[in-house]
């Protein structure tokens, strides 16, 4: 199945209900963290899925990756990744640890999922109740490697259905100083027979 084609429009509506999403989200993570946090939603496009890893700075750039399946009326993919010391510095300050080393424990993974669970779970609940559709993540993988290996499952998993992924990207900033800024990708991803749903719901909701 391929995608049908979007016009300025369709993207703008995409805009507008992802900025919604990327609002709650935002709220979900100030209050995890105890610090105003800024999310925005640059870029809603297409792209062929080769180019995913490109986005994400370069396949050989070293990510912690969150994935998520999405699950419900709307299926595809959801990922979260921060680049290693934005990943080492986010748990450094959920857990008030300046050990560079707890990112990758067993308490630092479990934190990193448990952010981007509250995430995909504020930002699928508003955008499913803009769209009124049921919208739920799944239980959050994660993985600490180059871009391109800790999004391969998911590009494979989206080429079965076409060559063309919907990106919805959202930026993360305004985490305390500039010195200490946490930056990360959120993208959503699905796939082309939830995108005509999405979009269908996206009319309905005008």
């Amino acid at each position: 199945m391929s995608f049908t084609p979007l016009n300025e429009e369709n993207l703008d509506l995409l805009r507008e209900v992802s900025n919604i999403g990327m609002g709650h989200a935002a709220t979900a993570l100030s209050q995890m963290i105890g610090e105003t946090v800024l999310l925005r939603v640059p870029k809603v496009t297409l792209a062929d899925i080769a180019d995913v890893p490109t986005l994400l700075g370069g396949a050989e750039t070293v990510v912690a990756g969150i994935t998520l399946q999405l699950l419900g009326d709307v299926r595809g993919n959801m990922l979260l990744v921060f680049p290693e010391e934005s990943a080492r510095r986010l748990v450094g300050r959920l857990l008030g640890s300046e050990d560079d080393g707890i990112a990758l424990s067993e308490i630092g993974i479990s934190t990193l999922k448990e952010v981007g669970n509250i995430l995909a779970s504020a930002y699928l609940t508003a955008l499913g109740g803009v769209l009124h559709r049921v919208m739920i993540p799944s239980i959050p993988q994660f993985a600490f490697d180059m871009a391109g290996a800790v999004v391969d499952y998911v590009l494979i998993e989206l080429s079965e259905s076409g060559d063309t992924a919907l990106l919805v990207e959202t930026e993360f900033h305004g985490f305390g100083d500039l010195a200490e800024k946490i930056n990360g990708h959120f993208f959503l991803l699905p796939d082309p027979a939830s995108l005509e749903v999405i979009l269908a719901a996206v009319e309905e909701a005008k």
